[in-house]
C-alpha cells in the first residue's frame, strides 16, 4: 500500500517525507490561515458535503472493509458525521469568542479573559471498526479549533483507509489537511515527528507506544483505548426492553467490534435463566435461525481477528460454558451472536477485551456484589445499568468509575455532541465530541489586560510597616483593615 498525502502520491514515506509534511504544515499555520472563522467554517461545510455526496461510495467501502449493513453505516458513522458537522458549524462562533473572568480587588483596575487558540499541528491516527467516523469527527473538531492535521486511517481498513486519501483532499484544503496511508511503519514515522497534540483511537498496547512517542516531545494526547464495559441487569428491569437494547448495542454496533460494547453481562443466579431465555427468542427474531446469513450482523474484520475471536470461543474453560450460539463460518468470517454461562473469571474470555460477538453472563447471589467484581477490574470505558430501582441506580453511579455511563440503555451516550467521550484510566485519557472536540484541541490562553492608572506604591519596595499593613489587608480580603491601613490608623 502507498502512502498517500494531499493530493500528491508519496511513493516513499520515509523520516525525511514525514519531517517535510509536519514543517509544511507548520508554515500554513504560522501564516494564520486556519485560524480565521471563514476557513474554519468552509472546511466545515465541505467535510459535511463530503459525507453527503458521496454517501454511496462510504456504504461501498465500508460493505468491503466489514460488510457492515447499510443501515448500519448510515446511522453509526454518516449520520454521527454529518451531525457532528452540524453541531460545529452552529456553535463555532460562539465557542470562538474570549471568554469573560473575574478579577479581585488587588489587580484592579483590569478586565482578564480566557481566550481559546489552536494547538497548532495535530495527528490523528484512526481505528478500523469505524473508519469513517473515527476518522473524520476527530478531524472536524481539530478543523473547528483551526489547526492544521494529518490524519492517518487504519490499515486494517483498506477500503475505507483508500476511500479518504483519495477523496478527502478533494473537499478540504489539502494544504493543511492531509492523509496519510500505511501500515505500522508509516505510523512510527510520524510518531517520530513533534506534534502539539495527538489522538489515537485503538489498543491499549498500542495507546502505551503513542503515549511513549508523545511524551519524548511533551506532546498531549487523547487515548480513546476501550476494554471490558460491564453491563449490570437487576432483576428488577423491564426484560423484554432490556434484551433489546443490550443486542442492539452487542450486536447491532458492528457485530460487538465497538469500544463500548457490553462486554460481558452481570445479573443474578435466580435470573440468569429468564434472561438467556429472552436473549435466544430475541436473537432468533432479529438475526433468524441461522444467523450467519442475516444481512443485519457485521463480519469479523479479518482472519487475523477472526482467529482471535475462535480462540476465546475455543478455549477449554469456556467452550461448555455456552448457552446459545457458537456457529462460525471461516470463510464468511462469520461467528454467530454466542452467550455463555458463568465462565471462569481467569479465563482468556475474562481477561481480554472480547471486541466480537461472544457475551459472558457472569451470575452472583445479590445485584449489588456485581460493584466490587467491577471495581476489581481495569476501569472501562463504558458501564450499563438496566433496574427500576433508582436508589440502585445511584449507588452504581456513586460507586463504578467508568469513562462513560448509561442508565437502562447502550451505547447511546456517544451519539450525544453535548456529553465528553473518553476514557479514565487504563480505558484512556482526554475526551472529545461536540464543545469538548473544540477545547481537545484548543488552547485556553489567559489573558489579563490592565490600565496604568491606580498604580499602588504597596507593591513596590521599600516596604514599610504601612505598605506592609496594606498589602497584607488586601492579600487577606479584609476590606476595613485596607481602609484603616491606608489611612495608617492602627487595627486595635
Amino acid at each position: 500500500m502507498k502512502p498517500e498525502v494531499g493530493e500528491n502520491a508519496v511513493q516513499k514515506f520515509d523520516s525525511d517525507a514525514a519531517s517535510s509534511l509536519v514543517r509544511d504544515l507548520r508554515k500554513i499555520y504560522a501564516s494564520g490561515k486556519t485560524r480565521d472563522y471563514g476557513w474554519r467554517v468552509s472546511q466545515l461545510r465541505m467535510m459535511e458535503k463530503l459525507v453527503t455526496e458521496r454517501e454511496k461510495e462510504i456504504l461501498e467501502a465500508l460493505r468491503q472493509d466489514l460488510n457492515k449493513p447499510e443501515i448500519e453505516s448510515f446511522v453509526h458513522e454518516i449520520s454521527l458525521t454529518k451531525s457532528s458537522c452540524q453541531t460545529m458549524l452552529k456553535e463555532l462562533k460562539h465557542w470562538m469568542k474570549p471568554e469573560k473572568a473575574k478579577t479581585p480587588l488587588t489587580v484592579y483596575p483590569a478586565s482578564a479573559e480566557i481566550v481559546s487558540e489552536p494547538l497548532g499541528v495535530v495527528l490523528i491516527i484512526s481505528t478500523w471498526n469505524y473508519p469513517i467516523l473515527l476518522s473524520l469527527d476527530p478531524v472536524i473538531g481539530a478543523i473547528a479549533a483551526g489547526n492544521t492535521v494529518v490524519l492517518k486511517p487504519s490499515e486494517v481498513s483498506p477500503a475505507t483507509s483508500s476511500f479518504l486519501a483519495r477523496i478527502l483532499p478533494k473537499y478540504v484544503d489539502s494544504s493543511a489537511i492531509r492523509v496519510v496511508e500505511g501500515s505500522g511503519a508509516e505510523t512510527s514515522l510520524l510518531l517520530d515527528q513533534r506534534w502539539d497534540k495527538i489522538i489515537y483511537t485503538g489498543s491499549a498496547r498500542i495507546g502505551q507506544i503513542v503515549l511513549s512517542a508523545a511524551a519524548k516531545h511533551l506532546t498531549p494526547v487523547v487515548l480513546e483505548l476501550g476494554g471490558k464495559s460491564p453491563t449490570v441487569v437487576d432483576p428488577n428491569t423491564n426484560l423484554e426492553v432490556t434484551v433489546k437494547r443490550i443486542i442492539s448495542g452487542k450486536w447491532g454496533c458492528n457485530n460487538g467490534q465497538t469500544c463500548v460494547s457490553p462486554d460481558y453481562i452481570i445479573t443474578t443466579k435466580s435470573f440468569a435463566p429468564k434472561l438467556i431465555e429472552e436473549f435466544k427468542h430475541r436473537l432468533e427474531t432479529f438475526y433468524g435461525k441461522d444467523p450467519l446469513d442475516s444481512k443485519d450482523l457485521s463480519r469479523v474484520v479479518n482472519s487475523k481477528h477472526y482467529n482471535r475471536l475462535t480462540g476465546l470461543l475455543d478455549e477449554d474453560k469456556v467452550s461448555d460454558k455456552i448457552v446459545h450460539g457458537g456457529q462460525r463460518d471461516e470463510s464468511r468470517l462469520q461467528i454467530s451472536p454466542t452467550i455463555f454461562l458463568d465462565v471462569p473469571q481467569d479465563s482468556l474470555i475474562m481477561k481480554e477485551e472480547i471486541f466480537g460477538p461472544l457475551l459472558p453472563i457472569i451470575t452472583v447471589d445479590d445485584i449489588e456484589e456485581s460493584f466490587d467484581l467491577i471495581n476489581s477490574r481495569p476501569k472501562p470505558l463504558a458501564a450499563y445499568l438496566f433496574t427500576k430501582d433508582k436508589k440502585l441506580e445511584q449507588r452504581f453511579i456513586g460507586t463504578i468509575s467508568a469513562g462513560g455511563m448509561l442508565i437502562n440503555d447502550t451505547a447511546l451516550h456517544l451519539t450525544l455532541h453535548s456529553l465528553p467521550f473518553g476514557g479514565v484510566g487504563e480505558s484512556g485519557m482526554g475526551n472529545y465530541h461536540g464543545k469538548f472536540s473544540f477545547d481537545a484541541f484548543s488552547h485556553k490562553k489567559a489573558v489579563l489586560h490592565r490600565g496604568f492608572a491606580a498604580d499602588a506604591s504597596a507593591r513596590y519596595p521599600p516596604f514599610t510597616p504601612k505598605k506592609k499593613a496594606v498589602l497584607k489587608a488586601l492579600l487577606s480580603g479584609d476590606f476595613f483593615g485596607l481602609i484603616f491601613a491606608l489611612l495608617g490608623w492602627p487595627r486595635t
